[in-house]
């Protein structure tokens, strides 16, 4: 089974979007419209900090009436993080963003981040990994 580094060395995309704690909610919006992503990594310099998605402006902007403009992703940003090693496999991962309910998985190594993956990543892999496994079925019940 593959792992997070491995899969994460697949993606086509690999670059990781950040932006810092001081940044407004708009700018986060912005980046993540631009780039067609879910979530944002929030980091102070090097550090992860935390992560913004879509949920947190859907639960902590617009139902809290709060302005995008005027608030800062440091006042609504989830901090507490589950992340996994690019050692973790794929089925870890997965079993950890269904426990927490999480649609973005950081994988960090160290105190470096290595890059996101989000919970399509991880349907894909194991939609192409159960396929691989029905095609050699299929050809070992052919033979």
């Amino acid at each position: 089974m593959k792992t997070a580094g491995q899969l994460l060395a697949e993606k086509q995309r690999q670059a990781i979007y950040n932006v810092p704690p001081q940044a407004t909610i708009y700018a986060a919006l912005q980046l993540m419209a631009e780039k067609d992503i879910g979530a944002v990594l929030v980091m102070d310099e090097d550090s992860l900090v935390g992560i913004f998605s879509e949920r947190d402006y859907a639960r902590k902007i617009i139902l809290k009436g709060k302005n995008s403009t005027d608030t800062l992703i440091q006042d609504v940003m989830t901090s507490r993080l589950f992340v996994v090693s690019p050692h973790s496999t794929i089925s870890e991962c997965m079993a950890l963003m269904s426990e927490k309910r999480i649609r973005h998985l950081p994988v960090v190594e160290g105190s470096q981040v290595m890059g996101v993956l989000s919970i399509t990543d991880l349907v894909r892999e194991t939609i192409r990994a159960q396929d691989f496994v029905i095609q050699q079925l299929e050809q070992y019940i052919h033979q």
